[in-house]
């Protein structure tokens, strides 16, 4: 069975740049992928780290472009996490109710 273009992104950021961004503990997870554009946040310590976006273009980039070449562009897309969302909703409610 062959395998998808976000399965061959998936498993290049599973062999290739996991291992990398882990010894920062940090990780990267695939948002999107549509029209050659490759959409991706970084994690842990990575995530906000002032070499982010080298990071994604001298890591991340070249990874999945070497084995994939469908992927024409990476974009770090800078989220916020659930579990961050959900803290600063509590500790503003609480604030709120003063």
């Amino acid at each position: 069975m062959a395998e998808g273009i976000e399965q061959r992104i998936e498993r290049i950021l599973e062999e290739k740049v996991r291992g990398m961004l882990l010894e920062h503990e940090g990780g990267v997870q695939m948002k999107s992928f549509k029209e050659g554009i490759l959409k991706i946040s970084l994690t842990g310590h990575c995530a906000g780290c002032p070499s982010a976006q080298i990071t994604t273009e001298e890591v991340v980039a070249r990874a999945v472009k070497e084995e994939v070449p469908e992927v024409r562009d990476v974009v770090l897309v800078h989220d916020v996490s659930p579990e961050l969302l959900s803290f600063a909703k509590k500790l503003l409610s609480h604030q709120a109710d003063r």
